[in-house]
């Protein structure tokens, strides 16, 4: 097991406990039991996990969107946060290598002569996106020719999709399954537009800690736990990323 430096340690934990910053909007990753409302999931056990090596107690910091946990970052909510690697927020958070990687693509309507991921960026086709996603970032950048709409969300993102008329519905493939399966005749395209990284990160200036993280992170991914964690939350759709 690889060791943590007291000075990698005193980062990790300035306030005496290691606060973990997760992202509920991403349900391949994180979930609240419906009883207790107690957080689990692959992002929650791996920061626990963290503040076990490191002799800590873990406390769960939830935020609704990975777009709010990242603007948290300067603000010394979180200590270690959990979500998608992105070169708009890597400018506030210095990010592991990814754990997991999760497809991202398109659900087009019935009738839609839409065939192929390659046919959507093109002038005259609107796609709608949860806002501050980490595929929302990269389709902000990537984008030439089709209009780009936001929607608060997943769930709000499928119903202005349906109730407009929209052209795409830009997600995760895993969460377009759903979408699919609520619009009868729609199509979820074959390819990707882009693989979303999660991985985990600590605000910037923590150098020693960041150091740290990037270790433990290849550990968990070497040792087979991502692997095993994902079995145990039936997280499918997630695949372990390759080591760096």
């Amino acid at each position: 097991m690889i060791e943590c430096s007291a000075q990698a340690r005193a980062e990790l934990m300035p306030k005496g406990k290691l606060r973990v910053g997760i992202n509920f909007s991403n349900f391949l990753l994180t979930h609240k039991d419906p009883k207790t409302g107690a957080p689990g999931g692959v992002a929650v056990d791996l920061g626990r996990e963290l503040a076990r090596r490191i002799g800590a107690e873990a406390e769960i910091i939830g935020y609704p969107s990975p777009g709010e946990l990242a603007e948290a970052a300067p603000t010394d909510i979180w200590d270690v946060g959990f979500l998608g690697d992105e070169p708009a927020r890597a400018k506030l958070i210095d990010f592991s290598p990814a754990y997991v990687e999760i497809e991202a693509t398109y659900l087009v309507p019935p009738g839609s002569a839409i065939q192929a991921v390659e046919e959507v960026d093109r002038q005259g086709v609107r796609i709608i996106v949860p806002e501050k996603a980490a595929y929302d970032l990269y389709l902000v950048r990537s984008l030439k020719n089709a209009e780009l709409l936001h929607a608060a969300g997943a769930d709000n993102a499928f119903k202005k999709f349906v109730a407009d008329k929209i052209d795409a519905l830009a997600g995760l493939r895993p969460r377009l399954i759903t979408d699919h399966a609520n619009l009868p005749g729609s199509r979820i395209l074959e390819g990707r537009f882009t693989a979303v990284q999660q991985a985990a990160g600590v605000p910037k200036g923590r150098p020693a800690a960041a150091a740290f993280l990037a270790a433990y992170i290849e550990d968990v991914k070497a040792s087979g736990l991502v692997a095993q964690l994902i079995e145990k939350h039936q997280a499918h759709g997630l695949t372990v990323a390759a080591k760096v």
